[in-house]
């Protein structure tokens, strides 16, 4: 091959890596909000369909005259510590009939948007929608803001809905409406017929590109064997290795590193965000050892006492319990603590934090 087919073949590569890791970060991806980043995915998406396709058996849907690319992640292991949007039960439920009364009027105002919300949920029997109390504006503002985020609306005096990104935002291989439960939304029959080491494959990947870390105590018998055979584990490295990411492995697990931090979509450590802050201090209680649930909340306490002007939210009664909680959590969904019992204990990649000291 010559220089100039090299050159061609490396930039193709390196363009197919980002490609994919920037689906990994934002499943559904809209050129209005990242231009650049959606033409390298049209421009490559055969490679990129392929790869996701053959390594994790995920679908990817690239629409270049409606302006927006759908990586349709699938799991049978739905993890309720990583909510898209960072949703409660109740934000979900606006979510789901702010999106069906945009379907059915894609121009509207937020006001009447509002007010056909709160009469659907009343007709639905529902939990009752009320947007003068400011709980519920607020939940309904953030409903509004993460539709904006993911192009499916615009909103500025008016809204303006795309109902086909509206009808993407879901990714399920089957529709709601014929499920009786989460489990069965998230059923794939593609498998029930097909070689087992398909989805040995598939199932493995899924875990170590989606997860932020993958103890090894965590994966099935099947994936154990994959990971340890000669071909699963060249599989999964040249896999990894086409994403532009690499592969760690440990004692007690794996950890797939993206150096360019494309494929993160959320950062841990950052001071982003107060709870990711509490976070990060919890970790320095739990290296001393497992602590119950109450004394990781007597360690947030001190925390907002000591600094009264941080963290103004958590400020009031109660605060301290939720601080804990939000802290916690980030730690569970970063693989850094787990929970049993009532009882938190760090795994061990929290040692990647660990604060050290420095002697002359």
């Amino acid at each position: 091959m010559s220089r100039t087919g090299n050159q061609l073949a490396r930039l193709e590569s390196e363009e197919v890596a980002r490609g994919v890791r920037l689906l990994l970060a934002r499943p559904l991806l809209a050129a209005k909000h990242d231009p650049d980043g959606f033409d390298l995915i049209r421009r490559r998406r055969e490679p990129i369909v392929k790869w996701f396709d053959y390594y994790c058996g995920w679908r990817v849907h690239v629409e270049p005259r409606a302006g927006y690319a759908r990586l349709v992640k699938t799991t049978q292991q739905p993890d309720r510590t990583r909510p898209a949007p960072e949703f409660d039960r109740r934000r979900y439920t606006l979510l789901c009939l702010a999106c069906a009364e945009l379907l059915a009027a894609p121009t509207t105002t937020a006001e009447a948007l509002a007010d056909r919300v709160q009469r659907t949920a009343a007709t639905e029997n529902l939990p009752p929608f009320d947007p003068s109390r400011r709980s519920d504006r607020n939940a309904f503002a953030d409903v509004l803001r993460y539709l904006e985020q993911q192009g499916a609306i615009e909103h500025d005096e008016d809204i303006r809905a795309d109902p086909v990104i509206i009808t993407r935002l879901l990714a399920a291989p089957v529709s709601p409406s014929t499920v009786d439960s989460i489990e069965d939304l998230t059923r794939e029959t593609r498998y029930e017929n097909a070689h087992r080491s398909l989805w040995q494959r598939h199932s493995t990947m899924r875990r170590l590109i989606d997860d932020p870390v993958v103890y090894k105590e965590d994966l099935t018998a099947g994936q154990l064997a994959f990971l340890s055979s000669p071909t699963g584990r060249k599989i999964v490295q040249t896999g990894i290795g086409l994403a532009g990411c690499t592969l760690e492995e440990r004692a007690e697990g794996y950890l797939v590193v993206d150096a360019d931090a494309i494929a993160t979509d959320t950062r841990f450590p950052d001071d982003d965000s107060h709870a990711k802050v509490a976070a990060l201090l919890l970790l320095d209680r739990l290296a001393e050892g497992p602590a119950r649930h109450e004394d990781l909340v007597e360690e947030a306490r001190e925390l907002l006492t000591k600094f009264r002007n941080w963290a103004k939210a958590y400020q009031s009664d109660g605060g301290a319990g939720r601080l804990a909680a939000d802290g916690i959590a980030l730690l569970q969904a970063f693989g850094l603590a787990r929970t049993e019992n009532g009882t938190v204990r760090r795994l061990p990649a929290a040692a990647r934090y660990a604060v050290e000291e420095l002697h002359d």
